[in-house]
């Protein structure tokens, strides 16, 4: 039988969670300075979250940065001065589409290099285990085995 203190508890665990959200930042009053925002922090990575762009981001120092490049906007800056200035501050590793150069090559050859080595070791795995398969088995598994096939 379902009692009041059992619905309070399930309303509390369902409806809990939402007395903690946020109120959504506000915009700029301007929405082309906003889109322009928005296009200029689609190109420039989270450097706390690092898989998500600063649009994306709700951490404090994305937000702290989709404020820096409104009031840079504001200031009359150009899309490329403000990505120059980012790089110039946070390195190569803000811009979510680094170029390619040697400082970032670990960055573009990095991933495909992991899958190599993963390859190489699947590969080497199998071969080994293909040429002696009762490597792995110890002698009782074997005798067990001998003793199955007989009956």
């Amino acid at each position: 039988m379902i009692t009041k203190t059992k619905i309070i508890g399930l309303m509390l665990f369902f409806l809990g969670p939402w007395s903690f959200a946020e109120e959504a930042p506000l915009l700029a009053k301007d929405p082309v300075l906003e889109a322009r925002v928005k296009a200029i922090s689609l190109e420039l990575r989270c450097l706390v979250c690092q898989n998500q762009t600063i649009a994306d981001s709700n951490a404090g120092l994305a937000v702290d940065l989709k404020n820096q490049v409104r009031d840079m906007l504001r200031e009359g800056m150009n899309e490329t001065q403000i990505k120059d200035f980012m790089v110039e501050r946070y390195g190569d590793f803000v811009l979510y589409d680094p170029p390619i150069k040697g400082t970032t090559m670990v960055l573009w050859a990095g991933p495909l290099l992991m899958l190599f080595i993963a390859f190489w070791f699947s590969v080497r795995f199998v071969r080994r285990r293909s040429r002696n398969p009762d490597a792995y088995k110890s002698a009782e598994d074997i005798d067990r085995a001998r003793a199955l096939l007989k009956d």
